[in-house]
This record gives C-alpha cells, sequence and structure tokens, in this order.
C-alpha cells in the first residue's frame, strides 16, 4: 500500500468576480455549501476522509466507502460533502445530522439512509505522484480523466470565463455563489490564497464566540444575542454582538454549548462595553451573515447563520 502524503486543503479568499477582460484566464466551479474533505485512496480499495481541521471523519459518511474500489490507483483529491435537499441543492442544516458521528458506526449507517452524502469531487492533488506543482488547469483535466461519478460522487464541470453568467445562474437556482480559480495557479496547500476567489450572494464571515447575553422574558435562560470576534496578530479581537437570526432549536443547542463552555474572564483583548455578558471559552465557531463592517472591523447588521461543528478556531486564523 503506497503511503500518502497528508495534505491540507488550499482555501479560497472571499472576493468579487475578476474583470471581464482577464476571465479567460479563470476557471468558475459551484460554491457547495458542505463540509470539506481532503480524500486519500491508497489504491488498495480503501478511503480515508479527512476533514479540513485534519481529524478521520470517514466512519461518519459510510456511504463513500466505495470510492475506494472505483479508483485503482493511489490518489489525492479534494472535494466537499454535502447533503442535497428536495430540489438538489447542497443544504449544510441537512448535513449536519451526518456530521460528528465518526464515532457511532452503527448510528452513521442509520442516517446514511435517511439523509445521503454526496461528495462533490473539484481537484486531484496527487495521483501516482504529487501534482500540487501542476497548474490548476492540468489538475481539473486529470481529475476529470477519472470518471468518478456514482450515486454518491461526482466530478461537476468547471467554467472557463462567462463569471457573470455563472454567479447569475447560481443566484437563480438558489446556491450559494462560486468560486473563481486561476488557471495557471498552483496547488497551496492550508494557504488562504487569492489565486482562489470565493464569489458569494450575501458577505459571510466566520467567528468564534466569546460571549453572549441572556434573552429575557420567553427567552430568559437562552443567549439574546451572541458576542463574537475573529483572531488578529494572536488576539481575539471583538466583531460585534450577534442578535438575529436563529430558530428556536438552534438557541436551545446554543445555551447547552454556552453553558459547558462558561467561564468567568472575557477572552477578547479588550472587554467590550457590553451590559450583562457572560463569558465563555473561545471554542464555538459559528458562520454569520453581514452587511458590511465599520472601520475599526465590527459587523454591520449581523445575523446568525449557522453553527460549524466541523471547524475549530485555529481553522480560521
Amino acid at each position: 500500500m503506497v503511503a500518502l502524503p497528508q495534505i491540507a486543503p488550499m482555501l479560497a479568499t472571499p472576493g468579487s468576480l475578476p474583470p471581464e477582460t482577464v476571465e479567460d484566464r479563470w476557471a468558475f466551479e459551484v460554491k457547495h455549501d458542505g463540509q470539506r474533505a481532503i480524500v486519500y485512496l491508497p489504491g488498495d480499495g480503501t478511503v480515508t476522509l479527512r476533514a479540513r481541521s485534519g481529524s478521520d471523519i470517514t466512519p461518519a459518511y459510510p456511504e463513500l466507502a466505495g470510492l475506494g474500489s472505483a479508483l485503482g490507483r493511489p490518489a489525492v483529491l479534494d472535494s466537499e460533502i454535502v447533503a442535497f435537499d428536495s430540489e438538489g441543492r447542497s443544504d449544510f442544516e441537512r448535513l449536519q445530522s451526518r456530521m460528528g458521528l465518526a464515532g457511532s458506526a452503527a448510528k452513521a449507517a442509520r442516517m446514511a439512509k435517511i439523509v445521503p452524502a454526496h461528495l462533490i469531487l473539484f481537484d486531484a492533488v496527487y495521483l501516482d505522484h504529487s501534482l500540487i506543482r501542476l497548474p490548476y488547469a492540468d489538475r481539473r483535466t486529470l481529475l476529470e480523466d477519472l470518471h468518478l461519478n456514482g450515486a454518491h460522487w461526482s466530478t461537476p464541470a468547471a467554467v472557463v470565463g462567462h463569471g457573470a453568467r455563472a454567479l447569475e445562474m447560481t443566484r437563480t437556482a438558489g446556491l450559494e455563489g462560486v468560486i473563481a480559480k486561476r488557471l495557471t495557479s498552483l496547488y497551496e496547500p492550508g494557504v488562504r490564497s487569492r489565486a482562489w476567489i470565493k464569489i458569494r450572494h450575501v458577505l459571510t464571515v466566520d467567528v468564534i464566540v466569546g460571549g453572549w447575553v441572556p434573552g429575557r422574558g420567553r427567552l430568559t435562560g437562552l443567549p439574546g444575542a451572541l458576542l463574537v470576534g475573529e483572531w488578529r496578530e494572536g488576539a481575539l479581537r471583538y466583531a460585534g454582538s450577534v442578535g438575529t437570526g436563529w430558530s428556536d432549536t438552534e438557541r436551545t443547542i446554543l445555551a447547552a454549548l454556552l453553558q459547558a463552555a462558561a467561564i468567568d474572564a472575557c477572552p477578547f483583548d479588550e472587554v467590550p462595553e457590553v451590559a450583562g455578558a457572560r463569558w465563555v471559552l473561545p471554542r464555538l465557531v459559528g458562520e454569520v451573515r453581514y452587511a458590511t463592517r465599520t472601520r475599526a472591523g465590527r459587523l454591520r447588521h449581523p445575523s446568525w447563520h449557522r453553527l460549524r461543528p466541523d471547524l475549530a478556531p485555529d481553522d480560521i486564523t
């Protein structure tokens, strides 16, 4: 069995579409709302899936095991695990019911029948040898030539040029957006690169929860607002208060997580002037929608989007 190299995923930078004058130098892929996974195929019929954090999540997705026998050569592929809704759109909320089941094979098998996962393959970083020094266009050709399309995995096409049209098509279809990838770009493991640009239809950011403010009335004991921050220059900087966007179920789940993480000291580098604030260990990661930022970097009109159990605080530094 071949000892495959451990490769950290290359990350995209939030931004806007490349200018039309140079868009023929870029490919555009649909941005799917799922869990990033590096796929390791040693060529012996087995498969290992590793999350962005490097943790082994293979047991959580037993329906993806067949990919190991679909390719009879050593490979490392980049991908996104998704769960589709009734309209065929990736739905992170559905996928959440599948995440975190790596330690329970029986439950993972049951859930695989209820909420089947699908593996979106979009890059090849190793095929018999390392491909990270090859341009993106060449890696995509090699990936597509593998013809990996099955019931639980596929290799969607990437479109060269026509960025505005691709973005509008995703908007019409109710998808999250597109990722633009420079055709000449090399694969940069673990790097958030300007060679890959993610363009979403709404602005979002991954944040770290550092505190909360209890609600009142029917929300007594539940969070009325979350106090969130971002790592900047080795410190957790306060980014604002998020007080909307949860369902009742999500609010209850957050309450339990916050109570379990309670601490006495503020984790932010500067204590925000928020009355009634309670502090927590900065270990919960969430995704927040927002309109823009203030000059001080605070989020304007933020709204909670989702917890990110697939990310640790160190993953978003």
